[in-house]
């Protein structure tokens, strides 16, 4: 499951996709109706591919735990958010069962069952790509990077000669 540009704005509802980045933030479009924001830099965004969850043993990515609930469900919706407290902690132990139940908050569960029910419904909820896709896909972009680097500091180079 890829949740490299999809965003949970702090003070607005549901997520979004990262769609183009701006000087001054960026435009995301909603994954609920659709419609593009433009987010200033001043916003609390989070990356779902950034967000972790407490276990006693460290912290899980939010990643993983998406994927113990997909592949639990074959892919198919999870129970609702909206669920008592007591439903929602006995299937989030189910999927993530050392928990660190003093710092995860049934808050926290009802984000994470409403964030992957509304990816579910997207049809974002995929296998992940094998490791060696991802390994071979980042090699690629890191042997691109420093030529383009190198032309772009040559290109400045001359127009200053000149």
């Amino acid at each position: 499951m890829n949740l490299e540009k999809i965003l949970a704005i702090s003070g607005k509802p549901g997520l979004y996709v990262l769609k183009v980045q701006t000087r001054t933030g960026f435009v995301a479009e909603s994954l609920a109706d659709g419609k593009k924001i433009t987010v200033n830099l001043k916003s609390n965004v989070s990356l779902l591919s950034e967000i972790s969850i407490y276990t006693y043993e460290g912290e899980k990515p939010l990643a993983e735990i998406m994927q113990k609930i997909a592949d639990k469900e074959n892919k198919g919706v999870a129970i609702s958010h909206k669920e008592d407290n007591a439903a929602l902690i006995a299937y989030f132990k189910e999927i993530l069962p050392d928990y660190d139940e003093e710092r995860v908050y049934p808050s926290d569960i009802k984000k994470v069952l409403n964030w992957y029910n509304m990816l579910q419904v997207k049809g974002l909820v995929t296998d992940e790509a094998p490791a060696a896709a991802v390994t071979e896909e980042v090699a690629a972009v890191a042997e691109e990077t420093p030529e383009a680097e190198v032309k772009a500091s040559a290109k400045k180079v001359k127009s200053k000669k000149e």
